[in-house]
């Protein structure tokens, strides 16, 4: 396990921090780190920023990212990865699409991408324009950027999958990117299917190693861990976990709200 002392705190909503700490290791845009919080416990975060300085976005959600939230910057956490398939980005037309704090784990894939000299259109969308993430950073980066907001505050009025259905029709992609809700990437699925468009998703489940030997991660016979937490769309769509359960640390399978 690597420790790391917090550089810098980025406050990105009133739900949502953004932590920085200097690498040392390399990651592939998609790949997570379990994160050690001192007296607390582990959790898989997606790396937000990867380089000479990584970065890791926070959404408050329970206890541990409670005491997370908590931190200062010069207070140390330990790092123990990277772990995970990441994204494989192909093509020279590339749209990202990420819904609420589902953008963090594809903005490294971003900022590779751009750096790769590819054409990236990234669709962000959020409840309300409050909510929106790293709008800046697509900006300066040099990607395009469309937004969307359930209560139209900001840029399109409704989903952000329903946005990526209008934004397929109008151009020719070679890839999506997506991450988030996973009713929302069934959605953007889906709309891959229908304009012939490569999906990669990025998944979440609850984990404790992070290297595929405790099953607690389990999807349909895939560990997330290890064989994502990044999957060709053909790997998931259709699946009995996909878009209907997730498993609680004690492993039994739970209904998704409409949340998750």
């Amino acid at each position: 396990m690597l420790v790391r002392e917090i550089e810098s705190i980025v406050v990105e909503s009133h739900h949502t921090k953004s932590f920085y700490f200097k690498g040392g290791f390399h990651a592939d845009p998609g790949q997570f780190v379990m994160i050690w919080i001192p007296g607390v416990d582990e959790i898989p975060m997606g790396l937000s920023m990867i380089g000479e300085t990584m970065g890791i976005t926070v959404h408050r959600v329970g206890d541990a990212t409670e005491k997370m939230h908590a931190l200062e910057e010069g207070e140390k956490i330990g790092i123990r990865g990277p772990y995970g398939k990441g994204f494989d980005i192909l093509g020279h037309n590339i749209m990202v699409i990420g819904g609420g704090t589902g953008i963090a784990s594809l903005m490294a894939a971003v900022e590779v991408a751009v750096e790769q000299d590819r054409d990236v259109l990234v669709a962000i969308g959020a409840l309300t324009r409050e909510e929106l993430l790293f709008t800046e950073r697509v900006e300066k980066v040099g990607a395009k950027l469309e937004i969307a907001t359930d209560d139209g505050s900001k840029g399109f009025e409704g989903f952000v999958s329903n946005l990526a259905g209008e934004l397929l029709s109008k151009g020719n992609y070679d890839q999506i990117l997506t991450c988030g809700p996973e009713a929302m990437m069934m959605k953007v699925i889906e709309h891959g299917k229908k304009f012939g468009v490569r999906t990669q998703v990025s998944l979440e489940r609850f984990m404790r190693c992070g290297m595929g030997v405790c099953g607690s991660c389990a999807f349909d016979g895939l560990r997330i861990c290890r064989d994502g937490p990044v999957f060709d769309s053909e790997e998931v769509y259709g699946k009995e976990d996909f878009d209907t359960y997730r498993r609680d640390p004690s492993g039994k399978r739970i209904p998704l709200l409409p949340s998750d």
